[in-house]
């Protein structure tokens, strides 16, 4: 069991018979009454979020969550497949349970995939990857004042904030986790 004061980002619990993560939380100690943790919750299974306010002594059964690296194989249109490099064994996932992570994967590149008893609901890229810049506006000489920036559509689809000597047909390192540009490679 975990209490709720004891939330913190990522952590998987059952509430209400479904099974949900935490996305963000606050713990919040007013001057007067009770201390309370206002949450943000994602059902992992139907993905559905809301916003719940619970009792920081509130108590709640831990959802195990397995995790498993795969390799992303193809796309066929409307699924996405990933086979288990020990097993050989292709599972499909649909759009909404890929979509956070399709944006930075290529085709044989690895990813954490995350079941609830046995069914995938999360993909997990790699913290960093290198991609390719497939468009961007050229950089103008004598443009920037500081740190100045401009997007950038890498060969995953993904649009990043480059810094302006970046051009077209450079490698990139991008952090997955922000969605941030790192550096030229």
């Amino acid at each position: 069991m975990i209490s709720a004061g004891d939330f913190r980002k990522g952590l998987t619990f059952v509430y209400e018979g479904d099974v949900y993560q935490v996305v963000d939380f606050q713990h919040v100690k007013p001057g007067k009454g009770a201390a309370f943790v206002r949450t943000k919750i994602r059902s992992v299974m139907g993905g559905g979020a809301k916003d719940v306010t619970f009792s920081p002594n509130e108590k709640f059964p831990r959802a195990m969550i397995e995790t498993t690296e795969m390799q992303y194989l193809y796309n066929d249109g409307s699924l996405y497949y990933f086979m288990d490099d020990e097993t050989y064994e292709q599972i499909p996932l649909d759009r909404e349970s890929v979509e956070d992570a399709i944006v930075y994967l290529k085709e044989n590149e690895r990813a954490t995939i995350r079941f609830y008893k046995g069914k995938a609901f999360e993909v997990i890229p790699p913290n960093f990857v290198e991609l390719e810049v497939t468009e961007t506006e050229p950089g103008i000489r004598g443009d920037t004042a500081q740190g100045a920036t401009k997007p950038a559509r890498v060969e995953t689809g993904a649009l990043v904030q480059v810094p302006l000597f970046v051009n077209q047909g450079d490698i990139i390192k991008i952090d997955t986790r922000t969605g941030e540009y790192m550096s030229r490679i």
